[in-house]
């Protein structure tokens, strides 16, 4: 299998839409490893339909997805699991689990070949999303930011070695920092895009916020109107399209490490 192939995620012609309802979108988009592509989009425009089709959760209407060349449908739950994991925008426990307990949850696709590390690697997680001091904490006593920040070091933990065939692991975020301070959005941010860079790892992540996309992702998927738009972030989020899909005037500002960031008003 080509590097192409094992590390990229390819939407062939995607009909993104709710079953019985109209199609919202088609994608036609290939998605890199060792980047960060964000989904952005009004609200009911198909970011977390698409975000729940790529993750395999979902069936697409029409076209399809592939991961390592092989359609996503080919792949069992549990060869998914291995290969990508998932936070969703409302994760939820149903009992009264501890953080260690949660994140610990995230390394059950590996039951079956556990690695000699799993100990280290939960409590690594812990630390690299900063709630390893809430470790025996209840996660229903937590506030919704460390609840959030639980979650993503659990997604973390699942796919936190390389895999034995050297393909490459995926991470899909659906609002990641919906519930989080402005701090925390930038570290946990940060810390995705330092995972694509440093270890090849490919990150989807919904976002609203254009300014975050513009920081963190190298690539953008923007969904309105029907209509679906791919490429460098700096490129697909110029002030024509912001207008065209949110309906606001923007100008672009330069940050003073030269990150465009865009400050707008309302039409």
């Amino acid at each position: 299998m080509s590097a192409a192939a094992c590390d990229g995620l390819v939407c062939d012609q995607l009909g993104v839409g709710l079953p019985g309802q109209p199609l919202l979108v088609t994608v036609h988009a290939r998605l890199q490893a060792g980047r960060v592509s964000a989904i952005l989009g009004p609200n009911g425009a198909g970011k977390s339909t698409l975000l729940a089709v790529l993750s395999g959760a979902r069936a697409p209407r029409s076209g399809s997805v592939h991961m390592q060349g092989q359609p996503l449908g080919r792949f069992s739950a549990q060869e998914l699991a291995s290969r990508r994991a998932v936070l969703l925008q409302e994760a939820s426990v149903a009992f009264d689990f501890t953080v260690r307990e949660v994140v610990e949850m995230g390394r059950f696709p590996h039951r079956a070949a556990p690695s000699r590390q799993e100990s280290a690697i939960v409590v690594q997680a812990m630390e690299a999303t900063g709630v390893a001091h809430l470790a025996e904490r209840s996660l229903n006593a937590l506030s919704g930011g460390e609840r959030a920040r639980t979650h993503l070091a659990r997604a973390l933990a699942q796919i936190w070695e390389p895999r034995p065939d050297r393909c490459a692991r995926w991470l899909l975020l659906d609002e990641p920092t919906a519930a989080l301070d402005l701090a925390h959005q930038h570290q946990s941010l940060g810390l995705v895009r330092r995972w694509a860079l440093e270890q090849g790892v490919g990150v989807l992540v919904v976002l609203h916020d254009l300014n975050l996309a513009l920081r963190y992702a190298h690539d953008t998927v923007l969904l309105g109107g029907g209509q679906c738009a791919v490429g460098p972030t700096e490129q697909v989020l110029d002030a024509a399209a912001i207008a065209r899909v949110w309906g606001v005037e923007c100008s672009g500002v330069r940050a003073r490490d030269g990150v465009l960031q865009y400050l707008t008003t309302a039409q």
